[in-house]
């Protein structure tokens, strides 16, 4: 018979084993799934993103409108608020606009790799295509057939109309109250009424300060003798009735849902009084002040995976070094080599464009087709391709690259990238560093209130761009040069289809391109055959 003490001994050798073997089992199993968690991540990432380089078509007002749908509808990687905060941020900032936003969602999502990533699958689609069309267009000759120049216009009339569309959208979003709703349409007619490189950052910051004037009351001392006098006992009531219900305000004023960039939970001092506001400006503009504080409260399921402000501080160090560095070189060097003055010229090009592609056209023809490398007729077809391309506008940069060092000792493909890697490089560096500086300052009132007016301008650019481009969008097979689509009503019509057919039918971007080229081949075959 066993000894009690062997028995005890036996059993408290038993439950160590076994504590040692469920240790080894959930050691092995938090190791097994390591591996699949990570694999997981970057199937996510791949289902969500790789097949936006194949399928956004329609220019960045599109692309934006597919980006809320993706990321802020279906998958929920980010909120509205923070939508609108990259938006405005990403109008802002030099460099292309949509392409800046896909990074920057991915960023926030998953970190710089992912951002970076995220930005390859964008372009690459685009900027093969571009590249092919560039192989094409240095073999043939000095005149395109007919239909050729026909099909384009249907392009360009249908992308119009889509781009449109998406103006309105978004400008259903930025509005928010009367005076955004201002800020849009003056965005608009500035930026049609005149054109410079230096033009479009000033309307948008101008824009960002009138909110910021607006919301602080900065001005409403200037009006005041002009506003009506209140019964001093209703306001005494009134002001009583605050202090024992102290009341939250937004900046959204329409009282829709709180979609817009606004302040979602403003307590208001009872401490300080505000000055009368007459009645047609007290549901349009908040009642807060610089003392006060906004609450932010960004949903658990979203990481905000990016670098902190120092890291944006040695960003920024290190593009303006590399900036002056380029232009030095620019202006020292009297016979530059080809692939170095391309690089220049479009580094340039993407450092200095603000609003995106409405700038980015007449920029590049003065950089790459004054100088030689590009004839005005070549530009003027990838500028019409361009447009029915999925993916970012800036891949015009590859066509031009390649079409400049097609007859020079570089090869084509080496003039491609350096187009790829000029123009997109500045836009993508300074909207990482500061990324880094919108995490210590998104909370600022402020910074609220300076974003919704940047939002604002923004999308008033954006009828800008439908503009410019009516005027160039039908291409005359003649003279080769493009003339506005008001010349014939056929394209009034086909772009007026692409409009109505997103807004009341659901059409698709790319199926409303398509139609417009067809249709463009049936003009010429009734008109020109």
């Amino acid at each position: 018979m066993a000894h009690p003490r062997t028995n005890i001994s036996i059993r408290e050798g038993c439950r160590q084993i076994a504590g040692l073997l469920a240790t080894a089992r959930s050691t092995s199993n938090s190791n097994t799934l390591a591996c699949p968690e990570g694999l997981s991540q970057v199937l996510d990432f791949l289902r969500v993103n790789w097949h936006l380089g194949f399928t956004a078509f329609g220019s960045p007002p599109v692309h934006f409108q597919i980006f809320h749908r993706k990321f802020v509808e279906k998958e929920k990687w980010i909120d509205e608020q923070l939508y609108q905060e990259i938006f405005a941020i990403c109008q802002a900032t030099p460099g292309p606009g949509s392409t800046k936003m896909f990074f920057v969602i991915n960023y926030i999502h998953g970190g710089f790799v992912a951002g970076l990533f995220a930005f390859i699958l964008w372009c690459l689609p685009g900027a093969l295509g571009m590249y092919g069309l560039s192989l094409g267009v240095s073999r043939i000759g000095d005149k395109l057939p007919a239909p050729v120049y026909a099909l384009l216009s249907g392009l360009n009339a249908a992308t119009v109309g889509i781009i449109a569309l998406a103006a309105v959208q978004l400008a259903e979003k930025a509005i928010t109250d009367q005076l955004t709703r201002m800020l849009v349409f003056l965005g608009g007619v500035a930026g049609m009424l005149y054109t410079a490189l230096w033009y479009y950052p000033v309307l948008m910051f101008a824009a960002g300060v009138s909110t910021v004037i607006w919301d602080y009351h900065w001005l409403h001392t200037l009006f005041r003798p002009f506003w009506r006098s209140r019964d001093p006992a209703l306001q005494v009531e009134e002001q009583q009735g605050q202090i024992e219900n102290p009341p939250t305000i937004a900046l959204d004023s329409h009282g829709e849902d709180n979609n817009h960039l606004h302040l979602r939970r403003i307590p208001v001092s009872t401490q300080e009084t505000s000055p009368p506001v007459p009645p047609g400006l007290q549901a349009n503009s908040p009642r807060s002040g610089p003392s006060q504080e906004s609450v932010r409260v960004v949903p658990s399921s979203i990481e905000l995976n990016i670098i902190d402000w120092k890291s944006g501080i040695y960003i920024f160090i290190a593009f303006f070094t590399s900036f002056l560095t380029i232009m030095i070189l620019r202006s020292l060097l009297k016979s530059p080599p080809l692939g170095l003055s391309l690089f220049n010229n479009l580094y340039l090009a993407g450092t200095i464009i603000f609003g995106g592609g409405p700038v980015v056209i007449p920029l590049l023809r003065e950089y790459i087709v004054a100088e030689g490398w590009v004839s005005p007729r070549d530009f003027l077809l990838g500028l019409a391709i361009i447009q029915a391309f999925p993916g970012p506008n800036f891949n015009f940069a590859v066509y031009l690259g390649a079409l400049a060092t097609a007859n020079s000792s570089l090869p084509s493909f080496a003039g491609a990238l350096i187009g790829a890697a000029g123009i997109f490089t500045p836009g993508l560096v300074i909207i990482t560093g500061i990324m880094g500086f919108w995490t210590v300052l998104r909370s600022k009132r402020w910074l609220l209130s300076l974003l919704r007016g940047v939002n604002a301008g923004a999308v008033g650019l954006v009828f800008t761009a439908v503009y410019k481009l009516w005027q160039i969008g039908y291409v005359d097979g003649i003279t080769g040069n493009g003339n506005p689509l008001g010349g014939d009503p056929w394209w009034v019509a086909v772009t007026a289809g692409s409009f109505v057919g997103g807004k009341w039918f659901g059409m698709s971007a790319p199926l409303a391109i398509l139609a417009g080229g067809a249709l463009g081949l049936v003009w010429y075959a009734v008109i020109k055959a």
